[in-house]
């Protein structure tokens, strides 16, 4: 697939920057937050205690064209659409990123992910490394990129069993993903292991209130260095 048009995720530099300004008139550029991981390796946890805790971060929900699952909601888990209707979201650019998993496509649509910058959100990303790199060939440096691995293979295939809500073949297939996931683990910004969700998500945490502070997403520092050099 040709990769998508350069949306427009950055401020206006004329304008008011949407993430505001702190006491000394720093203000910052909004970023994409991304987590990976194998399915099983507990991404889903790791962002929904991420939401819970941190206001000024929003979800950017997938578009699917897999069936809804059992307690799950329209717009908060997925837009649920059908294969017509993806296709033509595709076709019309409506999507950031796209890709096939599971013999179902996924996309993340351009304009809620605008409306949430402009509304002063970072914005967090669940998708699979495909998605991770279509994001940074748009959006570059605002991209930060989070790959999260599992203890062990062998405790993945735990997890999975443990949902009983795959038959074994499907299992099988998640685990072959899974080692292929794996192998672009070097194409990501941070790595964490998730042997402990909290101690994991304590390092989630850590590396986005980091990010936020990044002198390169300071776009009122040079203003603020004049003003004390003067």
């Amino acid at each position: 697939m040709d990769a998508p048009a350069q949306p427009d995720l950055q401020p206006d530099p004329h304008g008011s920057d949407p993430h505001g300004a702190d006491a000394h008139g720093f203000k910052r550029r909004g970023m994409l937050f991304v987590l990976s991981s194998p399915s099983g390796a507990g991404k889903s946890t790791i962002a929904r205690k991420l939401l819970a805790a941190d206001p000024d971060l929003a979800m950017s929900v997938s578009a699917t064209t897999r069936p809804m699952r059992p307690g799950e909601v329209e717009g908060r888990d997925y837009h649920f659409v059908d294969l017509e209707e993806f296709r033509r979201m595709a076709a019309a650019d409506e999507f950031l990123e796209w890709a096939h998993v599971f013999g179902h496509r996924y996309g993340t649509p351009r304009a809620q992910v605008e409306s949430m910058l402009a509304a002063g959100k970072d914005v967090l990303f669940d998708i699979d490394w495909q998605g991770a790199q279509q994001l940074f060939q748009i959006a570059g440096g605002d991209v930060v990129r989070v790959f999260i691995f599992p203890p062990s293979m062998e405790e993945l295939r735990r997890r999975l069993s443990g949902r009983a809500t795959d038959s074994e073949a499907v299992i099988e297939a998640r685990m072959a993903r899974a080692a292929n996931e794996v192998s672009h683990w070097d194409g990501y910004d941070y790595v964490l292991v998730n042997d402990d969700v909290e101690r994991c998500f304590s390092g989630v945490r850590t590396i986005l209130c980091a990010e936020r502070l990044k002198r390169s997403r300071q776009t009122g520092l040079i203003g603020f260095i004049r003003r004390l050099t003067r």
